[in-house]
């Protein structure tokens, strides 16, 4: 069952990609939104989207201290936060090899401290009104990996386990937490939004090169359509019982049953290795698979 009633819904991240798409539509379905932007222009164009019902505050949510002062601000001043979408982040691209240990660790202050950070400033506001609704917007890559965005996917599988685990900690406050794994979507997520690491190992040419052209030469073109992906999302708002992990795309959905496959496959095969560590377990070469004989 769905609700259209209003909602004040919060959202990082709103000057461009799945943000701007997300407070478009929720706009457009009668919500009002508070938007994070990082200047003042963004800020103006933002609430020139709709006057009186789009309000932006300037924050980079790596400014830690400054994000539970700014929430008490909008719970106080403008209502009650009913929805948060964590949606601020970019992507790294690069070898392990080659990125400077700074890029993970600017990776994961944007993408996951500063996700969580938000995330528990309004937890607080939305426990003690015993409901909410938090979204995350981690990726198809917080669930499996390609070679070259090690980084970015130790970002998207960290949250995946955080939000997880949180889902446990507060359904019974009637809090509902999802996390939303878009495929490829036309943003700018591969475009000006993403660090590129340089090359400077050739070893790793044969392997890395053609992902990285073939990913920049499809940039702009990608399946997925980022207003549809925000009306998937709001139609989650206003239910009682969403589901805690909601993929975005043909590509996500086909690469995730791809990767379960795969695992399960694996685990099937090494199964007597796995279960024979017990003290009172026993294995002979014999139940060993194959592949370790």
């Amino acid at each position: 069952m769905t609700s259209i009633s209003e909602k004040l819904i919060l959202i990082t991240g709103v000057s461009s990609g799945f943000g701007k798409a997300l407070a478009i539509a929720a706009l457009a379905a009668g919500h009002r939104v508070v938007g994070t932007v990082r200047n003042e222009e963004a800020r103006l164009a933002f609430e020139a989207l709709r006057h009186g019902r789009a309000t932006a505050k300037i924050l980079d949510i790596t400014d830690y201290d400054l994000i539970a002062p700014l929430v008490a601000q909008i719970e106080a001043e403008i209502g009650p936060i009913d929805v948060l979408i964590n949606n601020a982040g970019y992507g790294h691209e690069g070898l392990l090899e080659e990125s400077p240990l700074q890029d993970l660790r600017r990776q994961f202050d944007v993408n996951v401290f500063g996700t969580v950070a938000v995330t528990k400033a309004v937890l607080p506001y939305m426990r003690a009104r015993r409901a909410g609704h938090i979204f995350t917007i981690t990726s198809m890559g917080g669930l499996f990996t390609y070679p070259g965005l090690s980084y970015y996917h130790g970002s998207k599988f960290a949250l995946e386990g955080i939000f997880e685990s949180l889902a446990q900690e507060v359904a019974p406050f009637n809090i509902n937490i999802i996390n939303v794994e878009p495929g490829a979507f036309r943003t700018d997520w591969a475009g000006r939004s993403m660090v590129r690491s340089k090359r400077t190992i050739k070893d790793y040419d044969a392997l890395f090169d053609p992902i990285r052209k073939a990913r920049m030469e499809r940039n702009g073109r990608q399946p997925g359509d980022p207003e549809k992906a925000a009306n998937s999302i709001l139609e989650l708002v206003g239910t009682r019982r969403p589901p805690s992990h909601l993929l975005l795309g043909e590509d996500a959905v086909t690469s995730v049953r791809q990767k379960l496959a795969s695992l399960g496959a694996e685990v099937d095969a090494w199964e007597s290795v796995s279960t024979a560590v017990s003290f009172s377990a026993q294995k002979s070469q014999a139940e060993l698979p194959a592949e370790a004989i």
